[in-house]
């Protein structure tokens, strides 16, 4: 059996990542009207991982470390999200119109609080009818999660000291996601459902199921599974969020904020449970091939960088093949998130770089943090009027591509 401390280096695991990472690019490029559910499997993978490195604490020293995860998760998230949203401004500046740069310098400050999510909601921006402008409308997901990196190591470190410390954790992130369907279903009926989609205590149900299926009384269920019945068990959930990354027609899918998402997230956090029991099946060969776990261990930085590429590049002209845009907006992304991994993901976070090891690191992000939040200051706001983008045009043309709403690489 997988130990917790050794799951995050499953390649089943990390294809996973790939092919959420993968059903995201593709809904924004127009191909997939489900893929926007990959979200939610990047979200139960992270309470899985997340979980399970935290009970491994607990475990080993009794207590967790939480300056000591915060400082791991700071390392891990922040330098390439700074990179990346120094860098849009940038572009934004040079090559957007005004509306999208306006728009890019309203919400960077949000950004950087990570809480982006909540600002969105907060101006009732219609999150499926207006990210077309937003070159951040995609990380408020990486809000989401990061909220919950503060608030569910506080709830582990309490509930899983002593015996029986795994099964409370376990009940809580039960009731936990049950308390947040019921919010989704309560909150997803009106004509927005931005609230819904993007709260973090709606959304709050993939990664609690991610973090029950990390807990030793899920764990013992599934090895008590033989090899065969893991597959068998496997194989369909695997079709299933295949077929409903193809099939699900957007906000307006029946069902999808009163049960349908949650039975999506519940459907990821089994196949994850059951992929970390038994990686070498045919299941695990399948998604752990080479392909999706190389783009599983660039889904953090390929999520970062492929919306804001998505937008800036210029769309094909009438009678242009699509396909074309696509493949060109892909390799753009797939490019910059390799740069992105090899020169800032990986030095930071494995201490490669001596200035980002230790009271030094800090020192550095804080550098870094008065930098961009100067750039930001400095660059010209758009004056109102001044050579605006027809927004219903670029609607238009969002709605060609079928680019409307979002998804969440990671890791």
């Amino acid at each position: 059996m997988v130990t917790a401390s050794r799951r995050a280096h499953i390649g089943a695991l990390d294809g996973l990542r790939g092919l959420a990472v993968a059903a995201v690019l593709l809904f924004h490029a127009g191909y997939a009207p489900g893929g926007f559910l990959g979200v939610d499997l990047f979200f139960a993978l992270s309470g899985f991982l997340i979980t399970g490195l935290l009970l491994a604490e607990l475990d080993r020293r009794g207590r967790v470390d939480l300056a000591a995860f915060w400082g791991r998760r700071a390392r891990r998230l922040l330098p390439a999200l700074a990179v990346m949203v120094t860098a849009t401004l940038l572009l934004a500046w040079a090559f957007a119109g005004p509306d999208v740069l306006s728009a890019a310098l309203r919400d960077a400050p949000w950004v950087a609080a990570q809480s982006v999510n909540w600002h969105f909601i907060a101006e009732r921006i219609g999150y499926w009818n207006a990210s077309g402008t937003r070159l951040f409308a995609h990380l408020w997901s990486i809000g989401v999660e990061w909220q919950f990196y503060l608030l569910w190591p506080l709830a582990v470190a309490l509930a899983g000291r002593g015996r029986g410390g795994q099964r409370r954790v376990a009940l809580i992130a039960i009731a936990g996601a049950s308390v947040s369907l019921w919010l989704m279903v309560r909150l997803g009926t009106g004509v927005d459902t931005t609230r819904a989609y993007e709260g973090t205590d709606t959304r709050a149900s993939a990664l609690l199921l991610g973090a029950a299926a990390a807990t030793a009384p899920v764990r013992d269920a599934v090895a008590r599974l033989p090899a065969r019945a893991v597959d068998a068990i496997c194989l369909p959930l695997l079709a299933g969020l295949l077929t409903s990354w193809a099939l699900t027609g957007g906000e307006q899918a029946p069902g999808l904020f009163h049960g349908g998402m949650f039975a999506h997230s519940l459907a990821s956090a089994a196949l994850i449970a059951l992929l970390a029991h038994a990686p070498h099946g045919l299941a695990g060969r399948a998604v752990g091939g080479v392909v999706p776990r190389r783009l599983g261990e660039l889904s953090y930085s390929l999520y970062l960088w492929h919306w804001p590429i998505f937008l800036l590049l210029p769309r094909p002209v009438t009678g242009s093949p699509a396909w074309a845009w696509t493949v060109t907006a892909v390799g753009l992304s797939l490019l910059a998130a390799i740069v992105s991994k090899a020169a800032v993901e990986d030095p930071v976070r494995l201490g490669r770089v001596r200035w980002a090891t230790g009271g030094r690191g800090w020192v550095a992000l804080a550098v870094a943090g008065g930098l961009a939040a100067g750039l930001w200051a400095a660059i010209p706001r758009p004056q109102p009027g001044a050579g605006t983008v027809d927004v219903r045009e670029l609607h238009r043309l969002q709605s060609d591509h079928r680019t409307v709403g979002d998804g969440h690489g990671r890791r």
